[in-house]
């Protein structure tokens, strides 16, 4: 018969185990873990019962309280969109000149406007719509298309060079890598290309080069960016007499331009975004540059 050892120190009874000379107590589980843990399983049962929990094949238990997620979400969009019914229908309704003179409406459209333009357009024309290279600067109303919230809105809604039916189709051919100019001719109206921005460039010693390149562009250029290279919109020409400059305005990227041409692409938007955030967008791109003169 097993003889129960007493610790001398508690008086509580050993459980007969010891390691290197300490034995251990046989000391039953305090009262407020016990109470913990049946605390604990209660609430675990009382969740299992009122919240969904358990799978079942294709189902799951429900719950006493009905509480679903995808319900939930449901309605909160449902009330969002009722409380932006009112703001909405007056953008789809009213005209740009209208809404631009409504404060209250330009307030909105600033708001939501901001953050269309950071999940729609930030990702190529910057955050601050100031564009980045190859991409255009949309603060500094000079624009390709034409600028003003209708200009803008058909812009985006067709896109550029894009599957759309009615696309704005533009594209600078490759002169120099199709062999339409030879190597000479591309340097010379690149060198008069360059100097209608940087007239300082044009000196005694390539003035006949300036020359001679005003007269391949004349001939070559003139068709699509005017005789005096102040570009056209219809067809989506740049100015090239302002110094702003989509692919760059030195002489070595004006030389790559014209040898191998560009062409830009600005996806259709229409199938994405409804006709109304596509007004507050172009209202919103237009208030960048007059925010930002």
């Amino acid at each position: 018969m097993e003889i129960e050892e007493i610790d001398p120190v508690t008086g509580r009874k050993t459980t007969g185990h010891e390691w290197n000379g300490i034995k251990e107590l046989d000391t039953p589980v305090p009262r407020g873990v016990l109470m913990f843990l049946v605390a604990t399983h209660l609430f675990a049962l009382l969740w299992w019962i009122l919240l969904p929990t358990w799978p079942l094949g294709s189902t799951y238990t429900k719950g006493l309280l009905d509480i679903d997620q995808r319900k939930t979400v449901e309605e909160k969009m449902v009330a969002a969109t009722a409380a932006r019914s009112d703001w909405m229908t007056a953008i789809e309704t009213k005209s740009f000149d209208e809404i631009s003179a409504d404060e209250q409406l330009m307030k909105t459209v600033r708001e939501t406007g901001h953050q269309l333009f950071g999940d729609n357009c930030a990702a190529c024309h910057g955050s601050d719509g100031k564009g980045r290279s190859n991409y255009p600067d949309l603060t500094d109303q000079d624009w390709l298309w034409g600028g003003g919230p209708e200009k803008i809105a058909e812009t985006l809604t067709v896109g550029i060079n894009s599957r759309h039916s009615e696309s704005r189709i533009a594209q600078m051919p490759s002169f120099g890598r199709d062999e339409m100019l030879d190597r000479t001719q591309v340097r010379q109206v690149a060198t008069y290309v360059h100097s209608l921005t940087n007239p300082e460039t044009s000196t005694p010693d390539n003035v006949e080069l300036v020359k001679a390149g005003q007269e391949v562009f004349l001939t070559t250029c003139a068709a699509c960016h005017g005789e005096d290279a102040k570009g056209n919109q219809e067809v989506g020409a740049p100015n090239l007499t302002d110094n702003y400059w989509v692919y760059g305005g030195d002489l070595q990227t004006i030389i790559a331009s014209i040898h191998g041409g560009r062409q830009g692409h600005m996806p259709t938007w229409d199938e994405r975004l409804s006709k109304a955030d596509i007004k507050i967008l172009a209202l919103y791109v237009d208030s960048l540059g007059r925010e930002n003169p």
